[in-house]
């Protein structure tokens, strides 16, 4: 598991030694993130999946793609416990199969069931969180985002949707996705008043949206 240090520096209030590398495995560490954080991985109707790729997929081969970009996510997460979010019977058979939990939020929409799952999450004790697109090819190593203190947002490489975020329980974090999300989720991690960073990772900012975006699948 790789440290997350200084390359990666802190927004607004910090206790001293906040930046400072982190050891994997040390006691500080696991005070941090916890023996309880958990991957949490939405995941969209196969069948409905990636409709913007339909002028060079059809839909067997776009719900292909959907279900393998998420299977390497889920891979992506381990050895943390991963909780699949959804609304489609077809992927919660496909996330058990897979050995994740579901959180089935019917209705609800992304942001709404996001919400609605963390704070489920967070009642359940889980001390940290680490919310993951399921559309991230080149998604690798996801825990050791939960070794950050205070909150984490990884941007697409374009700085405008929000890849990935890791905070901790308890947080009041709310999730906006959409159109230019990135701005919006860094204006909510200032308003929690914790300690927040962004990641540049260049394996997590690449999502699948747009056939352009498709020269990254080597799955």
């Amino acid at each position: 598991m790789r440290s997350l240090g200084s390359p990666y520096p802190y927004h607004g209030p910090m206790s001293e030694g906040a930046d400072v590398a982190v050891v994997a495995g040390s006691d500080d560490d696991l005070a941090r993130s916890g023996a309880t954080a958990v991957v949490v991985v939405p995941v969209k109707a196969f069948s409905q999946a990636k409709m913007r790729l339909a002028s060079v997929l059809g839909p067997g081969q776009r719900a292909a793609l959907a279900r393998k970009m998420a299977e390497h996510v889920l891979a992506a997460a381990a050895p943390l416990p991963v909780v699949v979010v959804c609304d489609d019977e077809e992927v919660a058979a496909w996330a058990r199969s897979r050995g994740a939990r579901t959180l089935p939020e019917p209705g609800l929409g992304l942001n709404g069931a996001v919400n609605t799952a963390v704070a489920q999450l967070c009642a359940e004790g889980y001390g940290r969180l680490v919310v993951a697109h399921s559309d991230l090819p080149l998604a690798n190593d996801l825990p050791r985002l939960a070794e950050v203190q205070g909150i984490a947002l990884v941007p697409d490489r374009h700085e405008e949707g929000t890849n990935v975020i890791s905070l901790p329980s308890g947080c009041g974090f709310r999730f906006a996705y959409g159109p230019g999300s990135f701005s919006r989720h860094q204006r909510e991690a200032a308003r929690t008043g914790l300690p927040w960073r962004v990641v540049h990772d260049p394996g997590l900012a690449w999502d699948v949206d747009y056939p352009s975006d498709m020269a990254a699948l080597t799955l």
